[in-house]
């Protein structure tokens, strides 16, 4: 590549700390990144993807260190230079973009105060021009009211829209580099295009550098010009983005390429009363109505994915059924008798009947308790487990979630990767032994191959306990592996619900229509394609 290098690490080698031992979990890794270009990082949970992302701003988070090798940005060396030099660099010349953004936003200031502290702070404009830029990369990020967006609060908005913020305000300082980890990873497939678009369309106007982390193959082809393939902190492979998608080398590579074999046997119709009954429910925050209308069951055994974009109303549906907001009118049924509409009134073995495992698990796993007490206090809570008997069942749901209780029970959330946290979230759920779980994007943190793991694992589970699932997810390839029926929401309202094999055969609703035409494909055209055809029509 003719453009000058900006970004040069050379054996980059990282150390994690697990009480007193100290494990190497980056073993040496290359990377070069010239100005303007984009260098897609995957592999699955637990690659090293994040650690080498964030050591390229010479950071290791707790619990790691940068144990040996040289990190170069356009001629500073990273590992030399002080503390105050490296904070004067970050957020200005290079920023970064978190996984999840509402672990990252300060909850106690609006977006556009956090959105302005960096160029001020930087002295790279004042607060009014400050301002005035933000709305207009609100407005390139294809944000609502962009005039007005900013001076909500973080938790005045949803979870799609508080990653576009983040992404504007990554490039308030207008950096050379920005690293991206896992930026539409959270997102609903409709926004994620929009995000995708926004993003590559700021770096290629500014000529921003990115590092652009994934386990999406289908996301990191549209955003990348190159990509390099890690496992277990080595190297696999790495080459241009079409040459890697048509010819990659190695088997492991090629096993990610590999579409999702998975897929949930078709199950005969559903018959008796229903786990839970959603009847003629509509619920607003304050004074506006937030959902309309919406009914659907749940059978016992059975997995009904709830699907739409960011704001639908998926989540907030599931907020309704487990007592967390009571309705205006409507009600919803558990096995056929009416759930006390808020959650202080229900009994204790109501709560246990009903779980639910959080989209955000940075946000859901408390940072100050170990495994062991995360996990067991549900069993102990709904159960009455005690002693000896509670560790054991907590080292069988560490088994059963694929972590080796003897490496994990006394970790704590901090020293898990993302894919991890999330599992044990499940296990957590698990634990109180409950009819219904609500998975609310249960999968989205989670590589190709976790991910497989993950939802075997569920249907396994279903068909032993006859669980019943309520699948909240962006994902339309999970909906296809685990989903029995599907329930489509826009703006609140059911527009279209049936079974798997009506909801993916035409003719469909408008809306699902879109829905289905914005999955991504393993194509780095796919997305100029589609946005073309959208602006054409």
């Amino acid at each position: 590549m003719d453009r000058e290098v900006l970004l040069e690490i050379r054996g980059l080698r990282i150390e994690g700390r697990s009480g007193e031992e100290w494990t190497e979990i980056v073993k040496g890794i290359d990377l070069t990144l010239h100005k303007g270009e984009v260098l897609g990082l995957i592999g699955e949970s637990g690659a090293g993807k994040s650690t080498v992302g964030l050591a390229a701003m010479g950071f290791a988070r707790d619990g790691c260190r940068i144990s040996g090798g040289s990190i170069v940005f356009d001629g500073i060396d990273l590992r030399t230079i002080s503390e105050k030099q490296k904070r004067d660099l970050r957020g200005a010349r290079i920023a970064y973009v978190a996984q999840s953004a509402a672990a990252s936003f300060n909850p106690a200031h609006k977006l556009i105060d956090q959105y302005c502290e960096a160029p001020v702070v930087h002295h790279v404009m004042g607060r009014e021009e400050a301002e005035r830029d933000a709305i207009d990369l609100y407005r390139r990020m294809q944000l609502p009211d962009p005039e007005s967006i900013g001076f909500r609060y973080p938790h005045q908005v949803s979870g799609g829209q508080l990653q576009r913020a983040m992404t504007a305000m990554a490039m308030s300082c207008r950096p050379d580099l920005i690293i991206f980890d896992e930026p539409t990873t959270a997102l609903d497939v409709t926004t994620q295009i929009e995000v995708l678009a926004a993003i590559r369309d700021i770096v290629r106007q500014f000529d921003t550098a990115a590092i652009y982390i994934t386990h999406d193959l289908a996301v990191v082809a549209q955003a990348a010009d190159r990509i390099k393939v890690l496992l277990r902190g080595d190297e696999v492979e790495e080459a241009e983005t079409r040459q890697m998608l048509d010819a990659p080398r190695e088997d492991y590579t090629k096993s990610l390429w590999a579409v999702r074999t998975f897929a949930r046997a078709e199950q005969p119709p559903a018959s008796g009363t229903p786990i839970v009954s959603v009847r003629n429910v509509t619920a607003a925050y304050g004074t506006v109505n937030v959902l309309e209308d919406v009914s659907f069951d749940i059978h016992a055994g059975r997995t009904v994915a709830v699907v739409g974009e960011s704001g639908s109303g998926k989540s907030t549906t599931a907020r309704v059924i487990t007592g967390l907001l009571p309705p205006k009118s409507g009600e919803v049924l558990f096995e056929g008798n009416a759930l006390p509409a808020a959650l202080r009134r229900r009994t204790r073995e109501q709560l246990r009947q009903v779980q639910m495992i959080y989209q955000m698990a940075d946000t859901a796993l408390n940072p100050k308790l170990t495994l062991r007490e995360l996990i067991g206090r549900p069993a102990q809570m709904y159960l009455g487990l005690k002693g000896r008997v509670l560790e054991e069942r907590v080292k069988e749901l560490l088994n059963l979630i694929e972590l080796d209780p003897a490496t994990y029970i006394d970790r704590l959330p901090g020293e898990l990767s993302g894919g991890q946290k999330q599992r044990i979230g499940i296990a957590r759920a698990l634990a109180a032994e409950p009819k219904l779980i609500i998975c609310d994007e249960v999968t989205s943190a989670l590589d190709q191959i976790v991910q497989e793991g993950i939802l075997k694992l569920l249907n396994r589970l279903q068909e032993e306990f006859g669980l019943a699932y309520m699948f909240i997810t962006h994902d339309l390839a999970t909906v296809r592996a685990i989903a029995d029926e599907v329930v489509v929401m826009q703006q609140g309202r059911v527009v279209e619900q049936g079974t798997k094999a009506e909801m993916f055969a035409p003719p469909h609703e408008p809306y699902t229509e879109l829905l289905l035409s914005s999955v991504p494909e393993m194509d780095p055209d796919w997305l100029t394609r589609l946005l073309e055809r959208r602006g054409a029509a």
